[in-house]
């Protein structure tokens, strides 16, 4: 059973220094090598992930007053699992860092167009602050004027007790109501 174990541990051995050599070289080939070798090493990070989840179980196995070498050297290769995976992600990010520059035309010569650019923009967003603000103005400056009117209208019209609305008893009457019911009803009048 531990046979099984140091063959996998060294198929693991040769898969994880392939892995590492792959991971390094990564950030130096041509765009379309790159690809290849991101979706190579990703497929080789899943055959490493398989046996060590052999090696597991082969660990499961063992007697348990010797699981305990096994044990140690499990994880030990499960912490060099997670530095390889780790490093891959970083030679990726590296590897979209170049893909997003290239796609962006990030270069050297490309940031004095980026400036003018950017330039034109704030000048073109000032200018429509500027007629934003203006129109504010005007906003409210009418409705200033309109209150004001209104005010002044209101009070003209209620200023002369003559014009205040009066009110009178109307002699209209129910005539299906009963005769103690029957009332006269205020009518409001100008």
């Amino acid at each position: 059973m531990s046979s099984d174990f140091e063959g996998y541990e060294q198929d693991f051995a040769v898969l994880t220094a392939e892995i590492t050599n792959k991971i390094a070289r990564v950030p130096r080939l041509p765009p379309d090598e790159k690809k290849q070798m991101v979706a190579n090493v990703e497929k080789q990070l899943e055959e490493a992930k398989e046996l060590l989840e052999q090696m597991d179980l082969e660990v499961r196995e063992i007697p348990p007053q010797s699981r305990g070498m096994y044990s140690n050297r499990m994880r030990s290769y499960k912490q060099e699992m997670g530095k390889l995976e780790t490093d891959f992600k970083r030679s990726r990010i590296a590897y979209s860092d170049e893909v997003r520059n290239e796609l962006l035309g990030d270069d050297g010569n490309s940031s004095e167009n980026q400036r003018a650019h950017l330039l034109d923009n704030t000048e073109r967003l000032e200018r429509s602050s500027r007629r934003l603000e203006a129109g504010y103005q005007i906003a409210v400056e009418t409705e200033s004027s309109r209150t004001a009117s209104c005010s002044s209208s209101w009070a003209s019209s209620w200023s002369s007790p003559s014009s205040w609305p009066s009110l009178s008893l109307s002699e209209d009457t129910d005539a299906s109501a009963p005769p103690d019911k029957q009332r006269r009803r205020p009518v409001l009048s100008n």
